[in-house]
């Protein structure tokens, strides 16, 4: 079984698969939704869970730097119980902070155009947000 890591914004989510060992984290797509509208991207979430036979999530948690959680920590708190009402999953939210500024400067290092890293960010933040959760369980 397989963890999906998640890095939720109010217009995308990027979205993250592991391994079948839990050790890696790759990118999978972006997910465009409207978070005012209250559209979440949820039967996509789903047709990805059946593929790659996902048994939990990973939501990105963006608290503040003084570690209070702010308007985007809440939606993102939203976020994953949204994820356990669909699916019936094990749901953890995981420390993003500064992890988008991280993968754009991986982007920015590897040379990567500006409308390319646009395209790419959130992705890579989800992959960012499960490797280093994999990363810590697996030590």
């Amino acid at each position: 079984m397989r963890i999906m890591g998640l890095d939720v914004g109010t217009k995308t989510v990027g979205i993250a698969i592991s391994d079948a060992f839990g050790w890696t984290a790759q990118g999978i797509e972006t997910i465009k939704i409207d978070e005012g509208a209250g559209y979440f991207g949820v039967d996509r979430i789903g047709e990805l869970v059946a593929q790659y036979e996902v048994s939990s999530f990973v939501v990105g948690f963006p608290k503040n730097m003084n570690n209070t959680v702010g308007p985007r920590g809440e939606a993102s708190e939203r976020f994953a119980e949204l994820l356990r009402k669909n699916f019936g999953l094990a749901v953890e939210l995981w420390d993003e902070r500064l992890t988008t500024m991280a993968a754009e400067r991986v982007l920015i290092d590897a040379d990567v155009s500006r409308k390319k890293r646009k395209s790419v960010i959130d992705k890579m933040a989800a992959v960012m947000i499960l490797q280093g959760y994999l990363d810590k369980n697996n030590r």
